[in-house]
């Protein structure tokens, strides 16, 4: 049944309401003046395709939700301005967070036309009351890391791809050109399931700790809708929660003192022992080498190449295990600052990737099922144009892409209809 233009012009209200914007923020995005907005919002004016299209997005909306018989006036953009209202006043930010929203439906709508069909049943869900205080919160986070790596199998061993590892579990991943200061973002919306963003910007180890992160969002927090991960948040309990889960996810305590051992370091400098022979005892002292348990710089190079991080997260995971002292971190931090971290890196045959090469998995798998959704002819070439153009390729490469893939001389009749 068809909804009036009245009923849609409440419901515009209403999502522009929930998502805390002025009736003139409203009329600048479309281009129109304020009073425009009212009629529309009041039902005495009617509101082309191509105004809803944009109204969706300006509100981080399906379209389909402004003419379906029911409408949910709170949504996941809503649910996160009230969670972390101040990031309403944060235009650059905002306008990430409808790019995201966008491109998570546009990925979950083409999985569906292709029979993609997400199990969102592998993922984990632990429940856990909010932490009250920082220690708490980093409690809270190395307990669940070790549970996740527990139900995975995954033992004390570096981690595979981060984001291969949340797609198995049926998260969405994505990489987006975020704001410096925001790290990553988590999604939990009924039209697009679990959608999870690292900021494409970030160097590759950045951001593979960035997905172990946002995994701490989605296994604890996924009841909050959407989290917004910024570097000026990092003292908010929750972000303590996940920056504790991501050090202790991607490096377990089992797994960096078994690697140090291995590196004949991490013993105490004296070991006292008594033995026992049922009447009495024999007291045994035990010394290291002066200086020989002491972390160098090339053991933090070669443990961070081993889990996958970077060296800096390698020195703090040290110093919290009490593996480094504070005087000794600050020394090896120095060296690393001053470049003899790389250079150790590049000596011994470590050398990080190129981040410049480095593949964005995510604008592939994308484009993907598009070209497969087109050659199926459930979506026009305009469609596919528009789609390509939302990760920045340009027309001539999609061309070119399209002639590549052999669909260019059998055209689809729906593309050609359209």
């Amino acid at each position: 049944m068809a909804i009036t233009q009245q009923e849609l012009g409440t419901r515009i209200r209403a999502a522009r309401e929930a998502s805390h914007m002025t009736q003139d923020e409203v009329a600048k995005h479309l281009g129109v003046s304020r009073p425009t907005v009212v009629q529309i919002e009041a039902g005495n004016r009617s509101v082309s395709s191509l105004e809803l299209d944009r109204l969706a997005y300006l509100f981080g909306r399906d379209i389909r939700e402004f003419v379906a018989e029911s409408f949910k006036e709170e949504d996941t953009l809503a649910a996160l301005f009230r969670a972390q209202p101040d990031v309403v006043e944060q235009p650059a930010v905002m306008e990430k967070l409808r790019e995201c929203m966008a491109l998570g439906r546009e990925l979950t709508n083409l999985e569906r036309l292709v029979g993609i069909d997400r199990d969102l049943t592998a993922v984990a869900t632990y429940a856990r009351q909010a932490p009250r205080t920082k220690w708490e919160s980093i409690q809270q986070g190395q307990r669940l890391a070790a549970e996740e790596r527990r139900r995975l199998g995954l033992g004390s061993a570096p981690l595979p791809d981060l984001a291969d590892l949340l797609e198995t579990q049926g998260v969405r991943t994505g990489l987006v050109e975020l704001l410096e200061d925001v790290s990553g973002l988590t999604l939990s919306d009924r039209s697009i399931g679990l959608f999870v963003v690292a900021n494409r910007s970030h160097h590759h180890l950045r951001r593979r700790f960035s997905f172990a992160h946002e995994y701490a969002h989605v296994v604890v927090d996924r009841e909050r809708s959407g989290l917004v991960s910024r570097a000026a948040d990092r003292d908010d309990l929750v972000e303590v929660r996940a920056n504790s889960f991501a050090a202790s996810f991607l490096m377990p305590e089992e797994g960096v003192r078994k690697f140090v051992a291995g590196l004949g370091k991490g013993s105490p400098s004296r070991a006292y022992a008594e033995v026992f022979d049922e009447v009495g005892s024999v007291d045994v002292e035990g010394r290291s080498e002066p200086g020989s348990q002491a972390v160098q710089l090339y053991d933090v190079v070669q443990l961070a190449h081993y889990f996958g991080v970077s060296r800096l997260a390698a020195l703090y995971r040290l110093r919290n295990l009490r593996l480094v002292s504070a005087a000794e971190f600050e020394q090896l931090k120095a060296l690393d600052d001053a470049g003899k971290g790389k250079q150790l890196a590049e000596m011994l045959g470590l050398p990080e990737p190129d981040d410049s090469i480095v593949r964005n998995e995510f604008r592939h798998r994308f484009l993907g099922l598009a070209l497969e959704a087109y050659r199926r002819e459930e979506i026009s070439r305009g469609k596919l144009k528009e789609l390509a153009t939302m990760v920045d390729l340009t027309a001539d490469e999609l061309d070119r892409l399209i002639e590549d893939a052999g669909l260019d001389d059998d055209e689809p009749a729906l593309a050609r209809a359209k």
